[in-house]
C-alpha cells in the first residue's frame, strides 16, 4: 500500500509544504472522525478536469463505517465527486444533497476544504478536500452527548476549512493523546464548562472532584485539584492558552494517587474564539506501570553494576594469584583467565549504563581490540581496525560474542605474527622494525604493516563477523575442526552452543588467517 506522500507525489503537483500539512491533518483527524460519527476520506485533485484521488482514510471508533472496503488509492471523477468539486472550487463546506448508497449502506456526503495558511497567517488556497461520509443505517434521535460531539465536530471542520486545524505539533510530543471516548469537556469563551461527557466526569472524580463539572471554571479547578502547585498552574494555564486561540502542550495532573492526561484545543471557527475543547484520559494505571518499569530498570542496572564489580574483583584476585605462581604455564593460564573475565565485565559495565537489556556493541569491540594489542605476548606492534557495524545487540548475545572476539583477537595478534627477530631485525621500532637509518638497519621495503581487521554486517537476521590478519596464516598441519589451544576450544563452544551459530577458520585469500562467524539474531 502506497503512503500518502507517495500517492501525492506520483499523481499531483502538490508542494512539499502542502503534503506536510496533509500529513498533519491525517495525523490528527481521528478526533474529527469520532466527533462526527463519520468516515473521513482525504481527496486531492489530480487534474483540472475534476478528477480526485483518495490518499488517506480514517474510520470512526464511535459509529459503524460507511465503507467496508479501503478507499485509499481510488481515483474518481464526474458526478460522483461533484460535492468535492464544489468544496474545492468555492472553498466552503458542502452539506447539500440527498443520501447516497454504497451497496446496502445509506450514507450522507459532506465535503470540507483543506487550506494551508501562509506564513503571514492569511488563509491560503485549498489544497485538498476531506470527504465526511456518515453511515445512516443506524440513524436515531441523538442524545445530549451526541449533539455536543456533532456541534464540536462542525466547529473543527470549519477550522480545517480555515486552515487553523490541526494545530502544529510540539517538539518531542508523541502521537499518543486522549481520544474522544476517553473524556470530553467543552468550554465557553469564559472558560466555564458547558458539557462534560460521563467518562470525563469519572476521570475528575478520581482526582477528588465529586461535583458536576458544568458551570465550573476549568482552569481554576485544575489549579485546585493538582497535588503539585506548579503542575496545577501549568494545567490551568494550558486551558487559558486554548481560550486565547493557542494550542498548548498536553499536561498531566496528579492528585490523590490518580493521574489524568489533558489536551486543550482552541475552538475558533471562522477565526472567532468561542471556547475550547479539553480531552482528558485517566492514565493512573499507565503511570503506575511506568513507575514499576523505571524501578525495575534501575534494579537491573544496579545488578549489572554489581556483577561488573564482582567480575573485576575476581580478575584482581586471579591477577594476584598469577604473581605468586612460579610455573610459567600456570601464570599464563591465570593471565588469560583475567582477560576473559575482564571482557565479560566490559559488557556488564555497558549494560549498567543502559536503559534496556541491549548494548551498542561497536564501542565494546573497539575497547576489546585495543586491550588485545596491549596485553598480547608479542614483540610486534599490530594495528587494529574495524569495518562495518555490529549495531545494538541483546545482552545474551553480547556477553558470549565479546568473549569469542577477545579470544580471536588475542590469537590473531599472538600467533599470526612471528617475532621480528625471525626476519633478522631487532624488535625495537614500529611494527617490530627499527626506523630507517637507525643503527644502519631498515625494514624491508614493501613489508606489510601487521594488522588485524574486524568486519561486521547484518544480513537476513544474521550477524556476519570476520576477524582477519595479514600474518603468517595457519600451519599446514592445523585441524580447523578440532585443533587449537584452549582459547579456540572456548570459541567453538560459545559459537555453536550459546550463540547457536557457526565458525570457520581458514587461510585468507591474500595471506594471513581469517575467522568467519555467522550468528543468528532472532532467538527462539
Amino acid at each position: 500500500m502506497s503512503t500518502l506522500r507517495d500517492l501525492a507525489e506520483e499523481h499531483t503537483q502538490l508542494r512539499p509544504a502542502d503534503i506536510d500539512h496533509l500529513h498533519r491533518v491525517a495525523g490528527d483527524w481521528q478526533l474529527l472522525s469520532d466527533l462526527s460519527f463519520a468516515d473521513l476520506l482525504l481527496w486531492v485533485p489530480v487534474d483540472a478536469e475534476g478528477t480526485y484521488l483518495c490518499v488517506a482514510q480514517v474510520r470512526p471508533t464511535t459509529a459503524p463505517t460507511a465503507y467496508l472496503d479501503d478507499q485509499v488509492g481510488r481515483i474518481v471523477g464526474g458526478p460522483e465527486v461533484a460535492h468535492l468539486e464544489v468544496a474545492h472550487r468555492q472553498g466552503r463546506i458542502w452539506r447539500e444533497g440527498d443520501p447516497v448508497w454504497y451497496g446496502d449502506v445509506p450514507a450522507r456526503h459532506e465535503a470540507i476544504p483543506v487550506r494551508l495558511r501562509g506564513g503571514d497567517g492569511e488563509a491560503g488556497e485549498v489544497i485538498a478536500v476531506v470527504g465526511r461520509d456518515t453511515n445512516l443505517s443506524t440513524a436515531r434521535t441523538p442524545s445530549q452527548l451526541e449533539l455536543n460531539y456533532l456541534t464540536t465536530a462542525d466547529d473543527l471542520a470549519q477550522m480545517v476549512a480555515d486552515g487553523t486545524f490541526p494545530p502544529p505539533r510540539h517538539p518531542g510530543e508523541t502521537t499518543s493523546a486522549p481520544r474522544v471516548g476517553d473524556g470530553l469537556v467543552r468550554l465557553d469563551a469564559n472558560g466555564k464548562v458547558t458539557y462534560a461527557s460521563p467518562n470525563a466526569q469519572s476521570a475528575y472524580r478520581r482526582l477528588g472532584y465529586a461535583s458536576h463539572l458544568v458551570g465550573e471554571d476549568l482552569a481554576e479547578l485544575h489549579r485546585r485539584l493538582a497535588g503539585d502547585p506548579l503542575e496545577g498552574t501549568d494545567a490551568g494555564n494550558a486551558v487559558l492558552a486554548a481560550l486565547r486561540g493557542e494550542a498548548p502542550p498536553r499536561r498531566e495532573i496528579d492528585a490523590r494517587g490518580a493521574t489524568m492526561l489533558t489536551r486543550a484545543l482552541p475552538l475558533m471557527p471562522a477565526g472567532v474564539p468561542i471556547g475550547a475543547l479539553v480531552l482528558v484520559r485517566d492514565i493512573t494505571e499507565v503511570r503506575r506501570r511506568d513507575r514499576a518499569l523505571i524501578t525495575k530498570d534501575a534494579t537491573i542496572r544496579e545488578i549489572h553494576h554489581r556483577v561488573k564489580n564482582n567480575l573485576q574483583t575476581v580478575a584482581a584476585l586471579l591477577r594476584l594469584q598469577a604473581r605468586r605462581v612460579s610455573m610459567p604455564e600456570a601464570r599464563v593460564a591465570l593471565e588469560e583467565s583475567v582477560r576473559r573475565v575482564a571482557s565479560i565485565a566490559l559488557v556488564h559495565e555497558t549494560l549498567s549504563m543502559s536503559s534496556d537489556e541491549a548494548v551498542e556493541f561497536d564501542g565494546i569491540v573497539d575497547r576489546v581490540a585495543s586491550a588485545a594489542t596491549e596485553v598480547a605476548a608479542t614483540e610486534v606492534s599490530v594495528g587494529m581496525r574495524r569495518t562495518g557495524s555490529f549495531g545494538v545487540l541483546p545482552a545474551e548475545i553480547a556477553t558470549s560474542l565479546v568473549m569469542v572476539l577477545n579470544e580471536l583477537l588475542l590469537n590473531a595478534v599472538e600467533h599470526g605474527f612471528p617475532p621480528a627477530v625471525e626476519h633478522g631485525f631487532p624488535p625495537t621500532g614500529e611494527h617490530g622494525f627499527p626506523p630507517a637509518g637507525e643503527d644502519g638497519v631498515a625494514a624491508p621495503e614493501g613489508a606489510p604493516v601487521p594488522e588485524v581487521v574486524v568486519s561486521a554486517h547484518r544480513f537476513r537476521k544474521q550477524l556476519h563477523v570476520s576477524v582477519a590478519d595479514n600474518g603468517r596464516g595457519l600451519p599446514g598441519e592445523f585441524d580447523a575442526e578440532r585443533g587449537g589451544n584452549l582459547g579456540l576450544q572456548i570459541v567453538r563452544a560459545l559459537v555453536t552452543g550459546e550463540l547457536r551459530g557457526s565458525i570457520e577458520l581458514r587461510n585468507g585469500a591474500a595471506g594471513g588467517t581469517e575467522a568467519v562467524l555467522v550468528v543468528p539474531l532472532a532467538r527462539a
